[in-house]
């Protein structure tokens, strides 16, 4: 990549904002003087990582007080600047996102760990105040992983193991999968350098080998849809590396991995997703196993996308995911899109949408309310929210996400504290099962509750994996 210039962010931001260019120019000046006499591990002056973090919030087309917060965010803590003193040059949402983004300082921490910890809930938890203060987090992060080979070894794996446990799934969960599988992608290369150097020759080898069957394929549908006068674009993806780490480390062959290799098909509207489909079934025989239907029950981030796996050519199973324009700007940046698709208040529409739409949303702040202690919060945020997740149906159809290994009670206390505290067994897949049965994916479950129940027991706290059921669970028996 170029290197980044003042010159090339604005040119950037001009693809989208006409407006504000003196304030970027303003904020530019700033930090460039602020940071004058400072460089990078790599020798190159500062004002580098500043700009480049600025230049990946304007390719997501962030507003202006987030991309002079990106081109502001090391002042605070590298500098003599004030979160006032931004605040008068600029404005209070710009000293805001900037503090936001700045380490707490070491004074009032006794070892390096407490702060370690304490900065970790602090980034996590900036989500709550401005889900801007983590997208801003998350280019800061990519910029650095992008420039990690300047750092010695030690701080190679340690950033990597912390981009994988905290960074890669705060992307996820705001439904940023461009960043996250780049983060992925990086962490790995330092963390198992020998392993992503298998993988990426494996991977370049099956690349080129089934290059023609792909283009065969993707000239073949695009035919199929121009024939119905059906707008598209479509795209050839293959799994990121650290995705078919995952997989092989789960004892699957290449061959096993059904999407390793995906279509991409781009529409214009919602009915030609559906009648895409139709079309390209017709032409390849489907795994009816693999068929996914985002858009009428998206996934927790708002990814909307029809998944189905074809048998392609060469006996290759081929994944085809068909979705709109709009989507598949929604599946690149998540909740950062809607700097492009929402012309009302977008930090509002955010946190509003947040707060309704994201189960993880609530699960973060029922943990930040019970676990006053940084380690233990930061504990239960990568046991509850960030390790694996399985997604149950309710009988109302409805998709729950719970962490793995959780139980009907976890599921009760999601819907209502009331089902919680008086759920008696539940039918899962047609079965009656007991109240400790550990759920599965895609699990169908209907609770079972009797309002003439003992209620919870406090052995059931062994058996739940969730913050909100142990609480609800130690209220009611500590009242009783």
């Amino acid at each position: 990549m170029e290197q980044v210039t003042i010159e090339s962010l604005l040119k950037k931001i001009k693809e989208y904002n006409f407006f504000e260019l003196e304030k970027v120019k303003k904020a530019y000046e700033f930090a460039k003087l602020k940071h004058i006499n400072q460089t990078r591990q790599s020798g190159e002056p500062y004002i580098i990582h500043p700009l480049n973090v600025a230049y990946i919030l304007a390719e997501m087309h962030a507003d202006m007080d987030t991309i002079c917060a990106g081109l502001l965010h090391d002042t605070l803590e590298d500098t003599n600047t004030t979160k006032e003193e931004i605040k008068n040059i600029f404005n209070e949402t710009t000293a805001n996102l900037v503090d936001g983004v700045t380490k707490i300082s070491k004074m009032n921490f006794s070892t390096e760990s407490a702060i370690n910890f304490a900065n970790t809930r602090k980034i996590i938890t900036g989500i709550t105040e401005d889900v801007r203060i983590i997208i801003i987090k998350l280019a800061d992060r990519l910029h650095n992983m992008r420039t990690l080979q300047y750092k010695s070894k030690f701080k190679q794996k340690e950033n990597s193991l912390e981009t994988i446990e905290i960074f890669a799934p705060l992307a996820y969960y705001i439904g940023a999968y461009r960043i996250k599988s780049e983060l992925e992608d990086i962490s790995l290369q330092y963390l198992k350098p020998d392993t992503y150097k298998k993988i990426l020759e494996r991977k370049t080898k099956i690349e080129f080998d089934n290059k023609n069957s792909l283009n065969e394929m993707l000239f073949n549908i695009k035919n199929l849809l121009a024939n119905k006068n059906i707008f598209n674009e479509i795209k050839v993806r293959t799994k990121n590396i650290y995705g078919i780490y995952k997989n092989l480390n789960e004892n699957k062959k290449f061959s096993d991995i059904h999407d390793l290799f995906s279509l991409k098909v781009m529409v214009d509207i919602i009915e030609n997703c559906y009648i895409s489909l139709g079309l390209i079934h017709q032409k390849y025989h489907p795994f009816n196993e693999k068929f996914k239907d985002y858009i009428c029950n998206p996934k927790n981030n708002m990814y909307k996308s029809l998944h189905t796996t074809v048998f392609g050519p060469n006996e290759r199973l081929v994944q085809v995911q068909i979705r709109t324009f709009d989507m598949d700007k929604v599946a690149s940046f998540g909740l950062a899109t809607y700097w492009d698709l929402t012309s009302v208040d977008v930090r509002k529409k955010m946190q509003q949408d947040l707060k309704e739409k994201f189960q993880f949303f609530k699960s973060l702040i029922e943990i930040n309310k019970v676990f006053g202690d940084n380690k233990k919060f930061v504990d239960q945020v990568k046991k509850e929210l960030f390790s694996d997740l399985i997604y149950v149906y309710t009988t109302k159809g409805d998709i729950i996400e719970l962490p793995k290994n959780s139980t009907p009670i976890d599921l009760a206390y999601k819907i209502h504290t009331e089902l919680g505290n008086t759920i008696i067994g539940a039918v899962v897949n047609d079965k009656f099962v007991p109240v400790d049965y550990i759920l599965h994916n895609n699990d169908r479950v209907k609770i079972l509750n009797d309002n003439l129940s003992f209620g919870p027991k406090k052995e059931w706290l062994d058996n739940v994996q969730t913050t909100l059921a142990k609480r609800k669970i130690k209220e009611y028996t500590k009242n009783k």
